[in-house]
This record gives structure tokens, C-alpha cells and sequence, in this order.
């Protein structure tokens, strides 16, 4: 019997980036997708996914923080764009043989160091490039 990856088994909260991993590469395992996630199909997928998270967007305009004027339809459906961004992000990191939360800790430092608190506008935005 095929082992589920469907239901999650823990809170949001408790949700590692090392479980995300894991459960993609056995969704793709199982369903023999793994012949298809090249990092370049998975960069590319990720593209087209930024795009419709994009197009939440487009005419907006400005949101405020925490989307108190969206309904819950228009958050689910950001919910499940961000979510789709997310996993290709985590499964092309994986497939390239990158440990993306190591990563991404290792930038925040570089970026702390370029952008010491002494020297910076503490009302300027954040740029993590």
C-alpha cells in the first residue's frame, strides 16, 4: 500500500522545512515524477508559479498587513499560491543538493553583515539580496 503524503501530521507551526523536503521527494517518488524535476522544469514551474502569486496582486494596489479588507476565499487562495512558490522552492533545492534553511541562515548573517543596524535607515525596506 502506497504510503500517504496527503494529510498532514502535524500543526503548521511544528512544519520543518526537512518534512517538507522529505514529503516532496516521496510525492514525487511515488507518482515516478522524479524523471521530471530537472532543476531546470522545477525553476521553471517556480517561475509560473510566482506569476499566478502575482497575479493576486496586480491590481491591488497597495494591501495593508494582514489582509483586513480580503475575504477568506481571496486568502486561501494567496495561502495556496505562496504554498505552491514554497514547495517548488524547497524540491528544486533539494533536487540541486542544497540544504535551503542552512542557506537561508547563512544569508540573513551575510546580510547583517552588509547591512550592519548602525548604518542603515531604520526606515528604509528590507532587501534580502
Amino acid at each position: 500500500m502506497e504510503k500517504s503524503c496527503e494529510c498532514p501530521t502535524r500543526t503548521p507551526k511544528d512544519v520543518s522545512l526537512q518534512e517538507l523536503r522529505d514529503r516532496l521527494a516521496e510525492f514525487a517518488e511515488v507518482r515516478g515524477w522524479e524523471q521530471y524535476h530537472s532543476p531546470r522544469n522545477l525553476l521553471l514551474a517556480l517561475v509560473g508559479e510566482v506569476g499566478e502569486l502575482s497575479e493576486i496582486f496586480q491590481w491591488k494596489g497597495e494591501v495593508a498587513k494582514g489582509l483586513p479588507n480580503w475575504t477568506s476565499d481571496d486568502k486561501e487562495h494567496l495561502e495556496e499560491e505562496l504554498s505552491d512558490v514554497l514547495l517548488y522552492l524547497i524540491r528544486l533545492a533539494d533536487v540541486c543538493g542544497l540544504d535551503l534553511g542552512q542557506a537561508a541562515l547563512t544569508k540573513i548573517v551575510k546580510n547583517a553583515r552588509k547591512y550592519p543596524i548602525s548604518t542603515t535607515n531604520q526606515r528604509a525596506t528590507s532587501n534580502y539580496n
